[in-house]
């Protein structure tokens, strides 16, 4: 059995690959969009989740699961705006959005996903 762990730090990795499938840790908006609304915010954090992806060779196409955590369920609408624009047509996950607290009082939003990674799946 290989796992792969992918910047394993003394908490958490930020990606762990088993059987050809990607576990990516929680992923928020970067610095320059954590004081944003939640439009600013979701972008910023969809595009990291797009680096991440693209490091340990996977895509949004081959995505899997998302979890999305809310601190508001006032932004679901904004939020699916933009995630929506982000998913590829026919390549939805299976998704959960929950209203939950956050790590830090700026956040609004918080998404888990797992992808299968390219010639691995």
């Amino acid at each position: 059995m290989i796992i792969q762990r992918h910047d394993t730090k003394a908490r958490m990795s930020r990606a762990v690959i088993h059987n050809g499938v990607a576990y990516l840790c929680g992923q928020v908006a970067g610095p320059e969009a954590r004081h944003g609304d939640i439009t600013a915010q979701t972008e910023s954090m969809l595009a990291r989740v797009d680096a991440l992806l693209e490091e340990i060779g996977s895509d949004r196409s081959h995505l899997l699961t998302a979890t999305v955590y809310l601190r508001s369920g006032d932004d679901v609408a904004a939020m699916n705006a933009v995630w929506d624009a982000w998913v590829p047509t026919g390549h939805a996950p299976a998704r959960t959005c929950v209203v939950a607290p956050m790590p830090a009082d700026e956040l609004k939003v918080e998404v888990t996903v797992t992808a299968a990674v390219k010639g691995q799946a």
